[in-house]
């Protein structure tokens, strides 16, 4: 039985993403199961992979793309014990998600529960998962804390705003003017970034003492002006540097904020702390809590806790123009790949 997959031919553009035709179906080896891939996200780092600028991925092409999927157990390997045919499950591989069918050790998958809409449970395994570490493994924030969320009507945007007020906490978010309503559906305080100085509407907001903590994933100067937004005893999170894969800021000036955010900063006597997050990273340090962190996302989404931001669900075969739009910023919250 053939099944298509998409492959990275070379690092660069969308152009270099190519749907293949495989002949024949994987078999699982020894603690293997293989599994129908029903849904893989897409996103930012996904084009970062693209383009070679992904510091976490050492392949080089050709290889599958793709961070995370969501799918269902198709076949069993020998000496797999914990899943069984029909099951539902999940993983975020970094790369390899963009494909129908794919063999992977029993211990990287998450179990996931039977009646989930498949493409708003892909979206808690990178975007929701990242958010829900960010705003509870590093910094615990009580209600009624305030928060400034970068790129706000994105994937991990959005999942900061929905999960923030979930915690009761006041979210800020800088956006595109055509985003701003998507923000505001979160219960959130759109900034356009375009047309305001969101350091000077931040200081408004706050009568002039900052807020609790930033999540910055633009990067580089960006990260200078979010770390003047941080109030004394608050945190600035980075967790990304879209504006190197823009063409927006040079690697050198993204190597000096990074500097600053993991060296400089910290030496200052202002009380303000920095960090950077990785949720590969933090994963392969913390595998168990990864699983737990996916598992409680599932169950607030099985219980109607959560609705992602799903911009559209589109083939597999679209994955090319899914691309083209990620790079131009066009896409308000999450774009599915429907991989049946």
């Amino acid at each position: 039985m053939s099944f298509k997959q998409v492959l990275l031919g070379a690092f660069g553009g969308p152009e270099q993403l190519i749907v293949k035709t495989v002949a024949d179906l994987p078999s699982p080896g020894p603690g293997e199961v293989r599994v129908r891939v029903l849904t893989a996200g897409t996103g930012f780092t996904d084009t970062i992979i693209r383009q070679g600028q992904y510091t976490g991925v050492k392949e080089k092409p050709p290889f599958v793309p793709g961070y995370d999927w969501f799918g269902v157990v198709d076949e069993v390997g020998p000496g797999v014990s914990n899943f069984q045919v029909g099951d539902f499950v999940a993983d975020m591989p970094v790369i390899g998600a963009y494909t129908q069918y794919l063999c992977v050790a029993q211990e990287q998958l998450v179990p996931a529960p039977r009646g989930l809409d498949p493409a708003k449970a892909v979206a808690m395994i990178l975007s929701y998962t990242t958010a829900y570490q960010m705003l509870t493994r590093i910094r615990e924030l009580p209600p009624g804390s305030t928060c400034l969320v970068h790129a706000a009507g994105g994937a991990v945007g959005t999942a900061l705003l929905e999960l923030g007020r979930e915690m009761g906490l006041k979210m800020y978010g800088t956006a595109s003017r055509g985003k701003h309503d998507l923000v505001k559906r979160y219960g959130a305080t759109p900034i356009d970034y375009r047309s305001e100085d969101f350091v000077e509407r931040i200081r408004a907001e706050t009568g002039g003492d900052g807020v609790d903590a930033v999540f910055d994933t633009i990067g580089g100067r960006n990260w200078s002006r979010s770390y003047r937004c941080v109030k004394r005893g608050g945190i600035l999170i980075a967790f990304g540097a879209l504006q190197i894969t823009t063409g927006e800021e040079s690697v050198p000036s993204i190597l000096l904020g990074f500097f600053k955010l993991m060296a400089g900063w910290r030496l200052l006597p202002d009380g303000r702390k920095t960090t950077f997050y990785n949720i590969q990273t933090r994963r392969e340090k913390h595998p168990q809590e990864f699983k737990d962190d996916v598992s409680a996302l599932f169950q607030m989404l099985r219980e109607g806790k959560l609705q992602p931001a799903i911009a559209e669900v589109v083939p597999l075969d679209d994955v090319v123009e899914v691309h083209r739009r990620i790079d131009a910023a066009q896409i308000a919250g999450k774009v599915v790949l429907d991989c049946t």
